[in-house]
């Protein structure tokens, strides 16, 4: 609270103008290393200021966006940065989009330009006929050719401050765009003011008490807001250094946080499980943690893994890209998400509903309002919607209706407004929060939400798939909801074919792990599927009918899922 302050009486720059005080104050200090190369604080500086000049000197203006497709690596932050400094909106692209989602989320931020670095701008340059002939695509580092290099433009460019005859961005303008599933439907990107930047990022340094002496490692996609936001800002911020791995690799994990010398890292729940999964490694204790920090750690994990690693202290939380509200368990209660502190309580604008499945909503009584949860009782969080500061906003989507989606209105009293998390919660009697399950058709699978609506688009469109029905079903030993689906196909399906295009078109997340392919799909009165009636029926080849299949990482294709290969699931020995 003492650490974001200054931005609730709009007494602090914009992130990119702290970042440049910052490199004049730790010089040479390494601010972000990676296995390709190091920027110290000096360097990190200059890079924003070089990407702010060639963002001039292309004419672009305020209010102007960017698409950014680009793998983890120290240059991410600095182009976000750099183009921010200038009021420049940067939209952070998926790199595991390709085809038509990547198209869909490139048209739906409008970009002035999109770049597409080293072997990504291929994924880039695949689309261009479905992206509108104005924007222009650029390509950064080797492997980007031929679209023309924009890395060695901006090189081309002084490291002096722009000259002062531009305009600041405000806290109230917006910083980026992060794409997130939502609830239903293709990949919506979410508006992100400088402000609430600010916020995630003072509030995670000040909640993690970062120093000059820390080593946060990040291995979480930059794409993301934790990944590419919150653990590298925050890190910043505390004059620390930011350990950058393109990719979680459990294997490697140990070796790199001992070699490292790292004394925080960010993880997701999943993350967490891999790690105890494998073999016991001489290196997993020898490290200089001091702390770890991140959410969707499950209770049956945490204990395990604080004891199993020595992990001093887990600071797990509960956050969403677009959501006005959050939660902290500073107390490391092993499963909790969060808790609302006493001396805060009152002013909490944070309530658990009752829910209602029929209609997929907040439940209302007979007189029109909603109901708050009693101790234990599930229901959906929401929080209330406040124009006092970025905390308290719901700053939306790109899409006006998508946003309105997200709102709900008259629900304890007339005229009030609350963001609808889509997140079923239960909070016990000590008032510890509990992630429960997502509601609608959404679930979350690998630290992802995968919207079965967006997969389903594409199952639908391989050959000869006459009806997709996608969903999420619960594994034992595994984090989440895994995904399957309910084909109904022609004689001439073949299913290599269909492995081919769902590897081609889904990121691995996305893709469903289980396939049946039945005769028919029970319709509700409404002509929806059935959805949780095949939830319930599972993957057990004993009790469902049709044939049945799993899907094999390795050889990415689709596998009878026979008895043998099910009580592998089942006991956790096949690595999902």
């Amino acid at each position: 609270m003492e650490a974001t302050a200054p931005i609730e009486r709009r007494a602090t720059p914009v992130l990119p103008l702290l970042i440049e005080a910052l490199a004049e104050r730790f010089g040479t200090r390494p601010a972000l290393e990676s296995n390709a190369g190091t920027r110290d604080y000096r360097s990190l500086g200059e890079g924003v200021r070089r990407h702010a000049r060639w963002a001039l000197e292309q004419g672009l203006r305020p209010g102007d966006v960017v698409g950014l497709l680009m793998p983890n690596c120290p240059d991410y932050m600095v182009v976000w940065l750099g183009l921010n400094r200038v009021g420049i909106a940067v939209a952070l692209l998926n790199v595991n989009l390709t085809g038509e989602l990547l198209a869909h989320a490139i048209r739906s931020v409008a970009p002035r330009f999109v770049i597409g670095a080293g072997r990504l701008a291929q994924q880039l340059q695949a689309v261009r006929a479905q992206v509108p002939a104005a924007v222009h695509f650029l390509g950064w580092g080797a492997g980007s050719e031929p679209l023309e290099r924009m890395d060695t433009a901006v090189a081309a460019c002084s490291a002096e401050p722009p000259a002062a005859d531009h305009a600041l961005p405000g806290l109230d303008d917006r910083a980026l765009c992060i794409y997130t599933s939502g609830t239903t439907g293709a990949p919506k990107a979410a508006n992100v003011s400088h402000g609430r930047v600010l916020q995630w990022t003072h509030w995670f340094a000040g909640m993690m008490d970062m120093s000059p002496g820390d080593r946060m490692y990040d291995c979480l996609p930059m794409y993301h807001s934790i990944g590419g936001v919150v653990a590298p800002g925050a890190t910043l911020l505390g004059g620390g250094t930011v350990v950058i791995r393109e990719r979680f690799s459990a294997s490697e994990f140990w070796s790199d946080i001992v070699a490292e010398r790292c004394t925080v890292f960010q993880y997701i729940g999943e993350l967490c499980r891999y790690l105890l999964a494998n073999a016991p490694d001489p290196r997993e204790r020898a490290h200089s943690l001091r702390l770890c920090c991140g959410n969707g750690l499950r209770a049956d994990v945490w204990e395990q893994f604080r004891v199993r690693f020595g992990i001093p202290q887990i600071l797990e939380y509960y956050a969403a890209t677009e959501a006005n509200f959050s939660l902290y368990n500073c107390e490391g209660k092993p499963g909790a998400i969060g808790r609302i502190p006493p001396f805060i309580s009152q002013g909490a604008r944070v309530a658990l509903v009752k829910f209602d499945h029929e209609t997929g909503a907040p439940w209302r009584n007979e007189s029109g309002w909603c109901e708050r949860c009693q101790a234990s009782e599930v229901g959906e969080a929401i929080g209330q919607v406040t124009g006092a500061s970025a905390a308290g906003r719901f700053e939306g989507y790109t899409s006006a209706t998508a946003s309105e989606g997200k709102l709900l209105r008259g629900v304890f009293e007339p005229g009030d407004l609350w963001y609808r998390s889509g997140d079923l919660m239960r909070k016990d009697a000590q008032g510890f929060f509990y992630f429960v399950d997502r509601v609608g058709d959404t679930f979350r699978w690998k630290g992802e939400n995968v919207s079965t609506t967006e997969v389903e688009t594409v199952l639908a469109s391989c050959d000869h798939v006459t009806h997709a029905v996608v969903y999420g079903v619960h594994v034992a030993h595994a984090d989440g909801r895994a995904g399957m689906a309910a084909l109904i196909t022609e004689p001439a399906f073949l299913l290599d074919e269909f492995a081919r295009v769902v590897t081609m078109r889904l990121p691995e997340y996305a893709r469903p792990l289980f396939l049946r392919v039945v005769p028919t799909i029970e319709l509700t009165g409404t002509f929806r599927p059935q959805k949780a009636d095949l939830v319930r029926q599972g993957f057990d080849p004993a009790a469902v009918s049709g044939q049945l299949y799993l899907y094999d990482r390795g050889q990415k294709m689709y596998v009878p899922l026979d008895r043998a290969l099910y009580q592998s699931v089942l006991s956790g020995t096949l690595r999902l």
